[in-house]
């Protein structure tokens, strides 16, 4: 994993950078841990919100930033003839970006859990499962993301004179 890391280059890392910062916030703002006027929350978020928070929009920018072409000029001319490729690591990556705006958020502010379970069921049920929702949420990501970088070291990319760049 690192191995991929290590062979970024500076535009996919600007990438990684912008996509965490605006998933950091994305999930934040929502959540009401940035106190703003249109969301608020009835209860206080729980010590662990932040660093759930940062290391989401960490992992998440990482993620997005996977599907940045690292070759811009190769992206026609080597996959023209190949087959839609299922992205389970995509999905994964978004499932787990929304499992934890759940795991943050609070309990008897989110609409779907007041439905669900009503204000009693939402703190009684739902709040204590959050930080299991939190540790599941970033294993989703760090699975996308581990998914995402072993496609990368695995798969030799042509380049123009037709050799194989690992």
């Amino acid at each position: 994993m690192l191995t991929a890391l290590r062979s970024w280059p500076a535009r996919r890392w600007g990438v990684a950078a912008l996509a965490a910062a605006l998933s950091t916030l994305a999930l934040a703002i929502p959540a009401a841990l940035i106190p703003n006027p249109i969301f608020g929350r009835a209860i206080e978020p729980e010590w662990w919100s932040w660093p759930v928070t940062i290391a989401t929009g960490i992992l998440a920018g990482l993620v997005i930033a996977t599907y940045v072409n690292v070759a811009p000029s190769l992206a026609q001319d080597t996959h023209a003839d190949e087959p839609e490729v299922s992205d389970t690591a995509g999905r994964a990556g978004v499932i787990g970006g929304l499992v934890s705006f759940f795991a943050v958020g609070c309990p008897v502010c989110n609409k779907l859990v007041l439905i669900a379970l009503g204000s009693t069921g939402a703190v009684q049920w739902f709040a204590p499962i959050q930080p299991i929702l939190a540790v599941a949420a970033l294993g989703l990501l760090v699975w996308a993301l581990r998914r995402r970088l072993q496609g990368e070291i695995a798969c030799a990319v042509p380049t123009r004179s037709g050799a194989t760049a690992e």
